[in-house]
């Protein structure tokens, strides 16, 4: 069974909506404009390109991504290996064609299938619907978390509010930066 690891930038109370610049979000940009830039503590995301062998996202997330990453150096990495979008409403014909094989997957249970597959780790970047959808049928075998020393208030979440059963995670990998940056690798407990 393959490993499914969700990546994500982080605030302290939990929101992940628009670190980027991603337009429509109050606070877009959080992870630049708020926090000295630390280059050893963006090092998990080299790490991430080179054991990951899929990419998957929701559409939200592909939509934003895909016009840019594909010519991005610093994703040359994903360009080549295959992606997967979870989305009842993308066509075919909304892929963009520069950026590699793209498969549009249309339920959890099409996520679940894929994770039956040969095939090394699934990385989930972005996509905060997915995520909680991903959480809530028990499909995330690992979280990659950079958390930021932010308060952001209102945002999309990681994590879903659902009332369900206690999720134990047992920490693999941690570390804290000078600018307050702390990295948490946790694996799901079964």
């Amino acid at each position: 069974m393959r490993t499914l690891i969700t990546s994500a930038f982080i605030s302290l109370d939990g929101v992940v909506e628009g670190p980027g610049g991603e337009p429509g979000y109050r606070n877009s940009g959080w992870t630049f404009k708020n926090v000295e830039f630390v280059p050893e503590a963006y090092e998990i995301k080299g790490t991430e390109q080179e054991e990951a062998s899929a990419i998957l996202l929701g559409r939200v997330s592909y939509e934003a991504f895909s016009p840019v990453w594909p010519d991005m150096a610093e994703f040359a990495g994903y360009k080549v290996m295959p992606k997967y979008v979870v989305s009842t409403t993308l066509k075919e014909a909304d892929l963009v064609s520069n950026w590699g094989e793209t498969t549009i997957l249309r339920s959890l249970d099409d996520v679940a299938a894929l994770k039956e597959t040969e095939g090394g780790p699934i990385i989930v970047h972005g996509s905060a619907s997915l995520n909680r959808a991903l959480s809530e049928a028990g499909l995330i075998d690992r979280y990659h978390l950079l958390v930021y020393p932010l308060l952001l208030g209102a945002g999309k979440r990681l994590f879903s509010d659902a009332d369900k059963d206690v999720q134990q995670l047992r920490l693999v990998e941690s570390a804290t930066y000078s600018n307050g940056l702390q990295k948490n690798v946790f694996d799901v407990v079964r």
